[in-house]
Protein backbone atom coordinates (compact mmCIF):
# COMPACT_ATOMS: atom_id res chain seq x y z
CA UNK A 1 0.00 0.00 0.00
CA UNK A 2 1.47 3.23 -0.87
CA UNK A 3 0.36 7.45 -0.12
CA UNK A 4 -1.27 8.99 -3.17
CA UNK A 5 0.83 11.41 -3.57
CA UNK A 6 0.51 15.51 -5.45
CA UNK A 7 3.46 13.91 -7.94
CA UNK A 8 1.28 11.05 -8.81
CA UNK A 9 -1.68 12.39 -9.56
CA UNK A 10 0.00 14.96 -12.06
CA UNK A 11 1.57 11.80 -13.53
CA UNK A 12 -1.49 9.93 -14.22
CA UNK A 13 -3.70 13.34 -15.23
CA UNK A 14 -0.20 13.32 -17.73
CA UNK A 15 -0.75 9.37 -19.16
CA UNK A 16 -4.50 9.84 -19.07
CA UNK A 17 -5.04 13.36 -20.77
CA UNK A 18 -1.99 13.71 -22.96
CA UNK A 19 -1.28 17.15 -21.47
CA UNK A 20 2.54 18.01 -20.91
CA UNK A 21 3.65 17.40 -17.03
CA UNK A 22 3.32 21.10 -16.44
CA UNK A 23 -0.06 21.43 -17.58
CA UNK A 24 -1.38 18.80 -16.28
CA UNK A 25 0.63 19.84 -12.45
CA UNK A 26 -1.24 23.16 -13.05
CA UNK A 27 -4.59 21.48 -13.20
CA UNK A 28 -3.95 19.76 -10.37
CA UNK A 29 -3.13 22.81 -8.40
CA UNK A 30 -5.84 24.60 -9.87
CA UNK A 31 -8.30 21.86 -8.57
CA UNK A 32 -7.14 21.62 -4.93
CA UNK A 33 -6.94 25.40 -5.13
CA UNK A 34 -10.61 25.58 -5.94
CA UNK A 35 -11.35 22.96 -3.49
CA UNK A 36 -9.34 24.89 -0.37
CA UNK A 37 -10.80 28.21 -1.06
CA UNK A 38 -14.51 27.19 -0.91
CA UNK A 39 -13.59 25.24 2.54
CA UNK A 40 -11.48 28.26 3.62
CA UNK A 41 -15.05 30.14 3.51
CA UNK A 42 -16.90 27.60 5.25
CA UNK A 43 -18.84 26.21 2.42
CA UNK A 44 -18.84 22.31 1.56
CA UNK A 45 -17.45 20.91 -1.55
CA UNK A 46 -19.40 17.76 -3.33
CA UNK A 47 -17.84 15.27 -5.85
CA UNK A 48 -20.31 13.51 -7.07
CA UNK A 49 -19.56 9.26 -6.72
CA UNK A 50 -16.55 10.23 -4.30
CA UNK A 51 -17.92 12.52 -1.04
CA UNK A 52 -18.70 15.40 0.52
CA UNK A 53 -15.86 17.91 2.09
CA UNK A 54 -17.66 19.95 4.71
CA UNK A 55 -16.39 22.22 7.74
CA UNK A 56 -17.91 21.95 10.70
CA UNK A 57 -17.53 23.78 14.05
CA UNK A 58 -16.42 22.35 17.31
CA UNK A 59 -17.30 24.53 20.65
CA UNK A 60 -14.91 25.40 23.61
CA UNK A 61 -15.07 22.61 26.12
CA UNK A 62 -12.68 21.24 28.76
CA UNK A 63 -9.97 18.58 28.30
CA UNK A 64 -7.89 16.60 30.43
CA UNK A 65 -3.66 15.64 30.04
CA UNK A 66 -3.36 12.72 29.85
CA UNK A 67 -0.51 12.64 31.78
CA UNK A 68 -0.56 15.25 34.62
CA UNK A 69 -4.78 14.67 34.74
CA UNK A 70 -5.10 18.58 34.97
CA UNK A 71 -7.85 19.88 33.37
CA UNK A 72 -7.37 22.25 30.40
CA UNK A 73 -9.12 24.40 28.07
CA UNK A 74 -9.57 23.48 24.38
CA UNK A 75 -10.18 26.97 22.44
CA UNK A 76 -13.43 26.68 19.62
CA UNK A 77 -12.18 25.63 16.56
CA UNK A 78 -12.67 24.31 12.91
CA UNK A 79 -12.45 21.15 11.78
CA UNK A 80 -12.19 19.19 8.29
CA UNK A 81 -15.22 16.31 7.60
CA UNK A 82 -14.99 14.22 4.82
CA UNK A 83 -18.28 12.16 4.25
CA UNK A 84 -17.66 9.25 1.54
CA UNK A 85 -19.94 8.58 -0.86
CA UNK A 86 -22.20 5.45 -0.80
CA UNK A 87 -20.85 4.83 -4.21
CA UNK A 88 -17.37 4.97 -2.66
CA UNK A 89 -18.08 3.42 0.44
CA UNK A 90 -19.51 0.25 -1.74
CA UNK A 91 -15.89 0.52 -4.20
CA UNK A 92 -14.20 0.29 -1.03
CA UNK A 93 -15.71 -2.73 0.31
CA UNK A 94 -15.49 -4.44 -3.03
CA UNK A 95 -19.19 -4.12 -4.02
CA UNK A 96 -19.82 -3.39 -7.74
CA UNK A 97 -23.37 -1.72 -8.17
CA UNK A 98 -24.90 -2.08 -11.72
CA UNK A 99 -26.92 0.83 -11.10
CA UNK A 100 -23.98 3.24 -10.52
CA UNK A 101 -21.94 2.22 -13.54
CA UNK A 102 -18.89 1.52 -11.06
CA UNK A 103 -16.72 -0.15 -13.68
CA UNK A 104 -13.55 -0.86 -11.54
CA UNK A 105 -11.49 -2.35 -15.41
CA UNK A 106 -10.37 1.66 -15.39
CA UNK A 107 -8.39 1.81 -12.80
Amino acid sequence: MSTVTRANLVEHIYSRVGLSRHDSSMILESVLEKISGTLETGESVKLSGFGTFSVRQKGERIGRNPKTGVEVPILPRAVLVFRPSQILRDRMNGIVNEAHGVDDADD
